[in-house]
Order: structure tokens, then sequence, then C-alpha cells
């Protein structure tokens, strides 16, 4: 592993990944989102993905932008038809992609679990529901759990605030989300962040993400507003 993770370019960062790749991507609404390393992405041309993210993508920019290029295969996402998700559900009514739903806490333990090590977990969320279907159920102490797998990826695409060259990671508040187990979860992680400082800029203490679970960094230090995009979008 080459100790200094810096990139010079977005483009750079994202070199390499194969099609059929399993990619976590972060964000939460728009917090968090690696847009640019997804722009990247689009233009490097990998297909056939399974995407893991919150939701599935919102307007045309981002990871909208993935699918409308048509080289998603299947999202497993808790917020498939979230505001403005139109470019998914155009694609999913016309049959040209997968969908798995799971209930976002588990989506978030499923990924822990997949860089934790552990082999799974049972959960009474979804119990009895569609979503519990043809799962492994147990009953303890006289409630139902379903088993529930971790999800491992190929590939991990997140956003942070601060970086050093060797790869630790700060984050900016709720821009936090489900950054720090995709970079666990995933053999390769890729990130942008604002800023990349010096070592030493960073506190010891404050490191949220070690860069033992860092493979690439890109400074981007003024990414784009998916907010300000889809406002251009609807505008007449």
């Amino acid at each position: 592993m080459t100790i200094d993770k810096r990139m010079a370019t977005a483009t750079e960062a994202v070199a390499g990944i194969k099609d059929g790749a399993i990619v976590l991507v972060s964000g939460f609404g728009e917090a968090g989102n690696p847009t640019e390393l997804v722009h990247a992405l689009v233009d490097q041309g990998a297909s056939d993905l399974v995407v893991v993210n919150n939701n599935a993508g919102t307007g045309h920019i981002g990871l909208a932008k993935l699918l409308e290029a048509g080289r998603v295969r299947k999202v497993i996402c808790s917020f498939p038809r979230s505001a403005k998700s139109v470019v998914f559900q155009e694609l999913y009514k016309a049959g040209k992609i997968e969908l798995e739903v799971v209930p976002q806490g588990t989506l978030a333990e499923r990924i822990r679990a997949g860089g934790a090590g552990i082999g799974g977990f049972y959960t009474p969320t979804a119990a009895g529901t569609p979503l519990g279907e043809g799962k492994e159920a147990r009953v303890m102490d006289g409630k139902e759990y379903v088993l529930e797998y971790p999800i491992r990826a190929d590939v991990a695409l997140i956003k942070a605030e601060r970086a050093d060259p060797w790869g630790n990671l700060t984050y900016n508040k709720a821009a936090r989300n489900f950054a720090p187990a995709m970079g666990m979860a995933a053999r390769l992680t890729i990130v942008q962040v604002r800023k990349i400082v010096g070592l030493g800029g960073i506190d010891a203490e404050h490191v949220v993400t070690p860069s033992v679970f860092v493979d690439r960094i890109v400074e981007i230090p003024d990414p784009v507003s998916e907010a300000a995009a889809l406002l251009e979008e609807d505008a007449p």
C-alpha cells in the first residue's frame, strides 16, 4: 500500500474500476455525496455496476447521471423514490434496472458488518413484512428476527472534509453519514476531500477514518452543489 495516497485528479482516482464492480457511494440527501468522483466514474466507463447508496439519485446529477448513462445494473438502497429520483423511476418502470430495498438501519448495519468481518446478524426490522420473506427467521424472547448478511464491496466512493497525505480523514457533521462504514467495507476506498493538510495537520484524536482504510484521495476544494444544480434543472 502506498503511504502517500494523493491523486492529482478525480479521473486518476477512479482509474481501474472494473465492469461488474460493487460500488458503495456515501451520502444522505446531498450531504456527503462524492459527486465529482461519481462523474469521473461516468467518464471512466465502467458498466454493469451494483451501486449501494441511501437513495437512487436525484435529478440528473451525481448518482442519477451514472444511472442515466446506463452503467448500473442494480441499486441497493433504502429510498428509491426520494424527491426527484426521476431517472431511477423511469429505468425501473422500463425494466432496465434491478432494485433491492433495505431498511436504512439495516443497510447501515450490513455495511458495518462487512467492514467488521461479521458473518451476519439478526434484526427484528422487516420481520413479518414482504422484505423479510424468504429470509431465515428466529424467535428470541418471544420476538421474531430475520437474518441479514453483510455487504462487502469492490470499491467505496466517499466524501470527507479533510485528509492528510496518508489518508486520515475527518468529516463535516452530518456529511459523515455512511462514509466511515463504507470505507471499511470496500477493497478499494477512494475519497474526495475539500482540503488536504500536511502530516500532523489533523489531531490524532479527531481522526474518524484511519488511513489504513483509505487507498486514494483527491482534493476537490469547491465541490458542485447538487441542490443548486436541481434548481437550475427546474428553472423555466
